[in-house]
């Protein structure tokens, strides 16, 4: 399996460690993030990523910035993209059961790391339930 990364000055600390995490499981990682804490424009990292994930050279997606929203809002600007804002594990299992995310938008300023890594693991984990869902998701892109 491979995971895009992307990651603005806030989540710096946290991305080292998830793609550190990430590698023991044998995941292959690409890292669209900046590599230092200092001030960046998050969308410079977000883009990249989300393109991965809607081409398709990458299976998931995991951004990182202080409040998860920035980053969100950016990745899904992107067709077939469905990036989920999580602060807790039980949120990231309903955004991949329910919804079908294919990005985890973490907020480094609002969790601990062990928890930040905790939910990576359960997006991956956690399979789409389909059925009824699945009806939900088709009807998230513009146009239907």
């Amino acid at each position: 399996m491979k995971i895009a990364i992307g990651n603005d000055h806030a989540g710096t600390e946290y991305k080292f460690a998830i793609v550190e995490m990430l590698k023991e499981m044998n995941m292959e990682v690409e890292n669209f993030g900046t590599n230092v804490s200092d001030s960046v424009d998050y969308p410079d990292f977000v883009h990249p990523v989300a393109n991965a994930v809607e081409n398709g050279t990458a299976d998931y997606g995991i951004l990182i910035c202080g409040s998860g929203n920035g980053v969100a809002m950016t990745a899904n600007k992107h067709a077939n993209v469905r990036a989920g804002l999580c602060w807790t594990r039980e949120l990231v299992e309903l955004t991949r059961s329910h919804n079908n995310a294919n990005i985890l938008c973490l907020p480094a300023r609002f969790t601990a790391k062990e928890q930040a890594m905790d939910m990576v693991k359960a997006f991956i984990e956690t399979e789409f339930e389909g059925g009824r869902h699945q009806r939900r998701v088709d009807k998230i892109p513009l146009g239907c």
